[in-house]
């Protein structure tokens, strides 16, 4: 007798029971934190080449300036603690890849074959649209910002300690920025727009699992322009060119995803028509 699509999608492992699970965690998360601790400690050796490399947008704003790049240590502990930092976050983006590998490990057995089809495209995703958020706000939002800041300089501006300021009428404002502060400004930057790519990828995710219609966040789509609008504000200097950018971006990634919950509907439609379990909606059927 030929099998059912129901039998065909059957769990993997549907009768583990808790105490199974439970030990399967730990060595998850075990696996996961050693994965962490070693991105760490090899990001602890290269923190300051990855440091010249965070500070390449302001280095370039200063040089346009004709300013040389320098910034300070205020704090006497502020090297090692911008280190640290550095370690940490670098170490988690370089053990992502394993620490999400351990993830579906773990939740994998539990899925029917249907829903690993698809939650491991979005799995794959997020981490590509957070590498690109984080490009993106690298290479065009850090040097307008920093270029919008160095603004508030007023000549005459020392650039470092041989050159001396002789003017009797003018104070001069020059930067002197703290390399940590600078870091986590940074860090802030990099991480509002990679979170703000996710966008896409957790709408679909919603859409594919019924939360969220395309024509739900159609209708809304004025909300969300306001949304869009307070989020370009807070997350980017007082710089209408570069608020209109993120604006522009960031609604872009609405509307896309939009179009992709659409796409995913038509489909699951098409689907559910071809098994006889289709439903017209009142509303569908009256027009």
């Amino acid at each position: 007798m030929a099998s059912t699509p129901l039998q065909d999608d059957e769990l993997d492992d549907s009768s583990a029971p808790l105490i199974e699970h439970l030990a399967e965690l730990r060595t998850r998360i075990m696996w996961s934190l050693a994965a962490f601790i070693v991105a760490m400690v090899l990001c602890y050796t290269v923190w300051q080449p990855i440091y010249n490399i965070l500070t390449q947008p302001i280095c370039a704003a200063l040089e346009a300036r004709g300013q040389n790049c320098q910034l300070q240590i205020i704090k006497l502990q502020e090297g090692f603690f911008t280190a640290i930092n550095i370690s940490f976050f670098g170490g988690f983006a370089l053990s992502f890849p394993v620490i999400a590998h351990q993830l579906w490990r773990f939740v994998a057995p539990g899925l029917y074959r249907s829903e690993k089809a698809a939650f491991l495209p979005f799995l794959l995703a997020s981490p590509l649209m957070f590498a690109l958020g984080a490009t993106f706000a690298y290479y065009i939002i850090l040097p307008m910002a920093y270029d919008f800041f160095l603004s508030f300089q007023q000549a005459p501006v020392v650039a470092t300690t041989d050159e001396v300021t002789t003017t009797d009428s003018v104070a001069g404002i020059a930067f002197q920025g703290s390399m940590q502060e600078y870091l986590s400004l940074t860090i802030k930057f990099i991480l509002a727009f990679g979170l703000s790519f996710q966008l896409p990828v957790l709408l679909t995710l919603m859409g594919k699992a019924g939360l969220v219609s395309a024509n739900g966040l159609a209708s809304v789509r004025r909300y969300a322009v306001v949304a869009i609008l307070a989020l370009a504000a807070v997350a980017t200097p007082p710089d209408v060119i570069s608020q209109i950018i993120l604006f522009t971006v960031v609604f872009a990634l609405y509307e896309v995803s939009i179009h992709l919950i659409r796409r995913i509907e038509k489909r699951r439609e098409a689907e559910m028509r071809a098994a006889g379990t289709w439903v017209e909606d009142e509303d569908e059927g009256q027009a």
